[in-house]
This record gives C-alpha cells, sequence and structure tokens, in this order.
C-alpha cells in the first residue's frame, strides 16, 4: 500500500507544481487553493509512505514522479 501512496503523492507534485504557475504567484485564487491543498496532501501521503519505505527510496521515487511529470506538463 505504501507504494500506491507514493504514487499518487508523486502525481500530486505535479498538480502542485502545474497549479503553482497557473497562480501567477499566489495572485489567483483557485489555482492558489489548489497548489496548497495538492502540496500538502503530497507531502502527507510522501510521509505516509516512509513508514514502510526507506527515506532514499520514498524520496528518490516521489522526486522522479514530479520531476518527470512536472517536464511533461510543462
Amino acid at each position: 500500500m505504501a507504494w500506491v501512496y507514493l504514487l499518487v503523492a508523486g502525481l500530486l507534485e505535479v498538480v502542485w507544481a502545474f497549479s503553482m504557475k497557473q497562480s501567477h504567484g499566489f495572485t489567483r485564487l483557485v489555482p492558489s487553493a489548489i497548489t496548497i491543498v495538492t502540496m500538502i496532501a503530497s507531502f502527507g501521503l510522501l510521509a505516509v509512505a516512509m513508514r514502510s519505505l526507506p527515506l532514499g527510496t520514498a524520496y528518490t521515487i516521489w522526486t522522479g514522479i514530479g520531476a518527470v511529470g512536472a517536464f511533461l506538463v510543462g
């Protein structure tokens, strides 16, 4: 189950990175709210996944999903 949490956390990282760009420096309400909510959810799921996965593995996978996803979306 930790891998599922980690995958969802990585996908949410892509969402918050994209919505942060759309918020234009947190001047637009809806993209700013999406950024904050998905950021909290992403970090929370990463923390839950790290209860049973090693730090290095979880963080590397999470960052990798976020980096590749942001590249593809951007």
